[in-house]
């Protein structure tokens, strides 16, 4: 019935969010519609150690710019989703409509394709409705990108 309360343990309708069967230790995190953007990126998968999140995605051509690395564009992209991807593996939020109040970049080096790129986010602190994020965007531990924002949590 549309509106009604889902049980804690039932799939969210429009998020999955499951223990991958590939990747011991990781869980998906994906939306159900593949028409959406996030299905653009590929596959995400997310895990917590010690306190950090390390989200995952690998690029693909499609995910190129004409110098054969990763678009510009996909890392913002990646890290805006990544953010979403770490505050529900901390359990800040299920699934909703929560949003990027700003996100701040700084890239330090060029993305390469069909290695596995790895945001690595940190919660510096959560509000009522706000929580604040830093983090790390790499490859094979060799920095891409440094990031910071804000996620507003969904209203009641």
């Amino acid at each position: 019935m549309p509106g009604s309360p889902t049980p804690a343990d039932a799939p969210h309708p429009a998020f999955i969010y499951e223990e991958h069967p590939h990747h011991p230790g990781w869980m998906l995190w994906a939306l159900r519609d593949p028409t959406r953007y996030n299905a653009f990126l590929g596959e995400i998968i997310v895990r917590i150690d010690d306190g950090i999140a390390r989200v995952r995605m690998v690029a693909g051509r499609q995910h190129s710019n004409l110098a054969d690395h990763v678009h510009g564009g996909v890392l913002l992209g990646f890290i805006d989703v990544a953010m979403f991807a770490a505050v529900r593996a901390f359990g800040l939020i299920e699934a909703g409509p929560a949003v990027t109040l700003d996100l701040n970049t700084h890239f330090i080096g060029g993305g390469q394709l069909d290695e596995p790129l790895e945001a690595r986010v940190e919660m510096l602190r959560e509000t009522g409705r706000l929580i604040f994020l830093r983090g790390l965007l790499v490859q094979a531990d060799r920095p891409v990108t440094e990031f910071s924002g804000t996620i507003r949590k969904p209203g009641r």
